[in-house]
């Protein structure tokens, strides 16, 4: 069977259980001008006067992982 095949069938089994594809475009977080623009708004934060704050915050949405 070709991969054209296969991929129309599992597309169509997709489907079929009421589901349906979707492309999204997302930031490339390998590139160096993300990595920039990272720092540069880590900096503002940590610069902030409300950092403490933030932090809490940011803290308290988190899941906590575990490792």
């Amino acid at each position: 069977m070709a991969v054209r095949e296969r991929v129309s069938e599992y597309r169509a089994r997709m489907r079929a259980q009421g589901l349906r594809p979707v492309q999204i475009w997302v930031p490339d977080v390998r590139s160096p001008e993300f990595a920039a623009q990272a720092h540069r708004q880590s900096l503002a934060v940590a610069a902030s006067a409300d950092t403490a704050r933030d932090m809490d915050f940011v803290e308290a949405i988190s899941e906590d992982w575990a490792e």
